[in-house]
């Protein structure tokens, strides 16, 4: 057939360049109208929300769990192809947890709004610290804790753009007007700061409701999930014939069979409670999940609504994986463009278009909600209580503290995002999507045994609770963010053979006596297992 003739050769040169093609000034300005309208949706939102407050209150299901969506990032959008493509259902880990949270664990976050609510808590962060005591050190902690493991999931969005924009219209920046390390990715991260502004930082919300703000969220969960059904649709059936043959043919050939073959080890457990923690304890996921509640009662809806969301955005990931593999059988292709590069490849401009916009929606929405919740944490858990120890500072803040807040909160979110482009200048480029998203899961997860115990019992210690923390922390840097900096090789690559000191059993991958597993597994059991790094 046409289709086996097409996806068993591939003239494509070793650098994927098939996008420079189309003008890349057309997608520019398609990207910025599309965010602009998304701006006028938060703004008509904030604007109908103040004139009648009453709507900041009032039950929104459907808004809810539509927002709750903001955890399929580019990650899920074009990472789990480039997973699936790697290990084939591999990728369902990253989904399974939730899944099984929402519609089995969805008293834990009612409980969890409850206490939110009696607290009057804004963060995760305060969260926590609220249930031991409203300690400051503990707030401080986590939220530099919080930083340092998010801003891999940061420069994964950074990427994950930068590279669809690349794969669609090759580099829109080639003729350079300055001398700047991935001028793309700059240039990206400058315009991803200034929405993020924008978005979520042009005012104080007393409660940190920005309704506003949801809508615009639940708008772009719409238009990544409707890309990823009409593209991956697209590609399943007109493109490659349907699922039916695309399985067939991949069970025929022996690159592709291992693919079709659950591995549901011990690997893909850690990763799934991985998952299912950090949709617990991710600052922007908390952010929308508990500061945004309105009413308890829209979990109810969101513990089925949410999980059926998971399903149909992935419901194509793993035949396009394996479309793509037949298609670019000489790997010249990364993986994780597939949805882009595969419709340009048989001239459906428009669907590559399309799945650049819904990728676009899903890193943007993450940076935003993202930027908003860790900018708010940095401002009231860092930032002002050392100004409130200058005395300038303090008149300020007593005469009117919302420009101090404002100003701190914005400054915060280009500082965020400029430490993520450093971080994706050094490791990003190493990595493939699916990885840079799991180190940070793995970090985030440290916090779930303080908020759970926390939550449940209340005669835990503040000084168990740092300790846990930190501990944890540490043994996340060691056994999963170090492993990441040796492969990007920023770290003696002797260090994962011999171990620290020498010693054999203090090598990051053997750590904690956990063996036979992967690096990103393995760390994940070894720092959330506290008794094995004590």
């Amino acid at each position: 057939s046409d289709w086996s003739s097409d996806v068993c050769s591939s003239d494509l040169p070793t650098k994927n360049t098939q996008g420079a093609s189309m003008s890349s000034w057309p997608v520019l300005g398609l990207a910025l109208g599309y965010l602009a309208a998304l701006f006028a949706i938060a703004w008509w939102g904030d604007r109908y929300a103040t004139r009648q407050p009453e709507v900041q209150e009032r039950r929104a299901p459907l808004l809810y769990a539509m927002s709750l969506a903001v955890y399929c990032t580019s990650w899920t959008f074009y990472g789990a192809i480039g997973r699936a493509a790697a290990s084939g259902w591999d990728f369902l880990s990253i989904y399974v947890g939730p899944i099984l949270l929402f519609s089995l664990g969805w008293p834990i976050l009612a409980k969890m709004v409850r206490v939110a609510k009696a607290e009057n808590t804004v963060s995760i962060s305060d969260f926590i610290s609220a249930r031991y005591g409203k300690s400051r050190v503990l707030a401080a902690l986590i939220t530099v804790m919080a930083v340092t493991v998010v801003l891999p999931y940061f420069a994964l969005q950074l990427k994950a753009i930068t590279i669809s924009l690349e794969a669609l219209a090759g580099d829109p920046f080639a003729n350079r007007v300055m001398d700047i390390p991935g001028e793309t990715t700059f240039i990206i991260t400058c315009a991803m700061a200034l929405f993020a502004i924008l978005f979520g930082v042009r005012n104080i919300h007393a409660n940190e409701h920005h309704r506003g703000l949801m809508m615009a969220i639940s708008t772009e969960s719409l238009v990544k999930l409707g890309a990823a059904i009409l593209v991956g649709g697209g590609i399943v059936f007109a493109v490659a014939g349907g699922p039916a043959g695309i399985f067939e043919q991949a069970a025929d050939d022996p690159r592709l069979a291992h693919l079709l073959t659950p591995q549901f080890g011990v690997s893909w457990w850690s990763i799934t409670l991985l998952a299912a923690l950090a949709i617990l304890c991710l600052p922007r996921q908390f952010h929308v999940t508990v500061v945004e509640n309105t009413h308890v009662g829209d979990i109810r809806t969101a513990s089925w609504l949410f999980p059926l969301y998971l399903v149909a955005i992935n419901i194509f990931v793993l035949p396009v994986a394996l479309a793509g593999l037949m298609m670019f059988p000489d790997g010249s292709v990364n993986a994780d463009t597939f949805l882009v590069t595969m419709p340009q490849k048989r001239g459906h401009d428009w669907m590559a278009v399309l799945a650049f916009l819904g990728g676009l929606s899903a890193a943007t929405s993450m940076i935003i909600v993202g930027a908003v919740a860790l900018s708010t944490m940095v401002c009231n858990d860092l930032i002002v209580p050392i100004l409130m120890a200058i005395p300038s500072a303090m008149r300020r803040w007593q005469d009117d503290p919302k420009p101090m807040l404002l100003t701190v909160r914005q400054v915060a979110v280009v500082a965020l995002l400029g430490m993520a482009y450093l971080y994706y200048l050094m490791i990003g480029t190493t990595f493939p999507l699916a990885t840079i998203g799991t180190v940070s899961f793995a970090g985030v997860a440290q916090f779930a045994p303080a908020l759970l115990m926390g939550l449940f019992f209340r005669r835990v210690t503040k000084a168990g609770a740092i300790c846990g923390l930190v501990t944890g922390f540490v043994a996340w840097g060691y056994t999963v963010l170090i492993p990441s900096f040796a492969v990007a090789g920023l770290v003696p690559g002797h260090l994962m053979d011999q171990g620290l000191f020498g010693l054999g059993w203090l090598t990051p991958t053997g750590l904690g006596g956990i063996h036979d597993l992967d690096t990103l597994a393995h760390g994940a059991l070894t720092s959330l297992d506290r008794k094995s790094v004590v």
